[in-house]
């Protein structure tokens, strides 16, 4: 049974930002901080542009092939290798159970604010019910996704207009946006690698092109319009941020945004709550995105079949769901946050070089699908190497 057709542009935007939102500021902003101390903006920027590259690979391929499986199915039409399109689907759903589990563990820091609760009793308590929601259909989790998404798009607003004019004193840019040292440099390298799996999430948007009306024409400025819009809240807000919490304070906060509030002598409640809306969010979208790419897999035998039955009643595919469950439960129980984190974002890396060597192949075929749109060789030349040195240069420090 085929997957149900109906999220709209705007459904699409709201699930990727979703994705990245709350998988970035509300989370990871202190670690990215511990590392770039305050260029952290510049930090964010960087892991930005390097995303930007991957971003239009994918907003070709989407429009080439709108597939479920989208990173296995590019990789299977550029090489004509199974094994290798397996390999990167099966590395595809590592790094979306993986950020599910970093997003879990987030949910359990900001509900310290709330509750003092083990984070392992918090962790077993969320993610099932995130498989539930995911399990029920898909148009009903982009519904709550998209809710979602508003009340913490509001959260970080709130956070940027704090501080008021302070924000954009020149003084503050300067200080953010001018390193000088090889040290002050190396750090920002160092944070822009954490904050690169603060993009992750973009990707996941093909991932549901089965399930998007008219994806040819409306996924790939989805994806531009995430992009665009999570990378400006993120410099906004780590300006914000850093200009109000010692890198000390934001190092040692498990609710990075919820100091910063209390520090502007207000209570973190409001934004306590929006956090573990954010981080909520995140790792339902993530579980979605895993799903899907299982299913999808299944459907091209490169995973046990099971995998690939869709419930009659939801059009979901339940198997895979809970399959994702039960694997985002061990790692959000056994593995450090940070640690999570970077295992994401060199995995999606490596992806994204194959993604960006599979756009060159096709691109020198020269044979292109009716409504695909294109963009010049450059970009996934570029994008690979970017990703690779990007890659190297952490894997080395």
């Amino acid at each position: 049974m085929p997957l149900k057709r109906t999220l709209s542009r705007w459904a699409v935007i709201f699930y990727g930002l979703g994705t990245i939102l709350g998988a970035g500021i509300y989370v990871l902003v202190g670690k990215v901080a511990g590392h770039a101390g305050n260029f952290a903006p510049l930090a964010f920027l960087l892991a930005s542009f390097i995303a930007l590259f991957s971003v239009i690979s994918y907003a070709e391929l989407s429009s080439r092939f709108p597939k479920s499986a989208g990173e296995a199915f590019y990789i299977q039409k550029a090489f004509e290798n199974n094994w290798l399109s397996t390999l990167v689907g099966w590395l595809v759903v590592f790094t979306g159970l993986v950020s599910a589990a970093v997003l879990a563990r987030g949910f359990a820091g900001y509900l310290q604010l709330f509750f003092t609760l083990p984070v392992w009793l918090a962790v077993v308590l969320l993610v099932p019910c995130l498989g539930t929601v995911a399990i029920w259909g898909i148009k009903e989790s982009a519904i709550l996704i998209m809710l979602i998404t508003l009340i913490e798009a509001g959260g970080l607003l709130f956070i940027i207009f704090l501080p008021g004019h302070e924000l954009l004193k020149a003084s503050n840019l300067w200080q953010a946006f001018t390193p000088v040292s090889i040290q002050e440099w190396s750090g920002i390298f160092s944070g822009a690698f954490i904050a690169f799996y603060a993009y992750v999430g973009f990707e996941d948007m093909v991932n549901v092109a089965e399930e998007i009306k008219s994806p040819e024409k409306n996924l790939p400025p989805a994806m531009f319009w995430v992009l665009a819009l999570a990378t400006l809240l993120y410099l906004l807000v780590a300006l914000a941020i850093i200009s109000t919490l010692s890198i000390e304070e934001l190092t040692q906060s498990e609710a990075p945004l919820a100091s910063f509030i209390e520090k502007k002598g207000y209570s973190p409640i409001l934004i306590g709550l929006i956090g573990l809306i954010a981080v909520i969010n995140g790792a339902l979208v993530q579980m979605i995105m895993a799903s899907r790419v299982l299913y999808g897999m299944a459907k091209q035998q490169n995973a046990p079949r099971a995998l690939g039955w869709v419930n009659s009643f939801t059009q979901t595919p339940v198997l895979a769901t809970v399959v994702v469950i039960l694997i985002v439960l061990v790692f959000a129980l056994w593995f450090d946050v940070e640690d999570l984190a970077k295992i994401t974002s060199s995995i999606m890396l490596c992806v994204f070089i194959m993604i960006h060597l599979s756009l060159i192949k096709m691109k020198l075929r020269k044979t292109l699908p009716e409504n695909a749109v294109v963009y010049s060789i450059f970009f996934p030349v570029t994008g690979a190497i970017l990703s690779f040195f990007f890659l190297i240069s952490q894997l080395w420090s």
